[in-house]
């Protein structure tokens, strides 16, 4: 949890594994979904945001 508020409060790339695919995103806000924390990532080809249940996550990455 730390590395991702990392990744919020300074904007970093962040590549998120679920259910078998890769997301490549800048990281930013923790929200929550229902009663589940969330990290919300905007993504830089497309310029949308996507919203990722942290128990969903399989593993992430911080990148530089």
């Amino acid at each position: 949890m730390d590395q991702l508020e990392r990744a919020v409060r300074d904007g970093l790339r962040v590549s998120l594994l679920r259910r078998g695919s890769e997301h490549i995103v800048v990281a930013k806000r923790l929200t929550t979904v229902g009663s589940r924390d969330a990290v919300v990532g905007l993504v830089p080809m497309s310029g949308h945001e996507l919203t990722f249940v942290l128990d969903d996550i399989d593993e992430f990455q911080l990148l530089s």
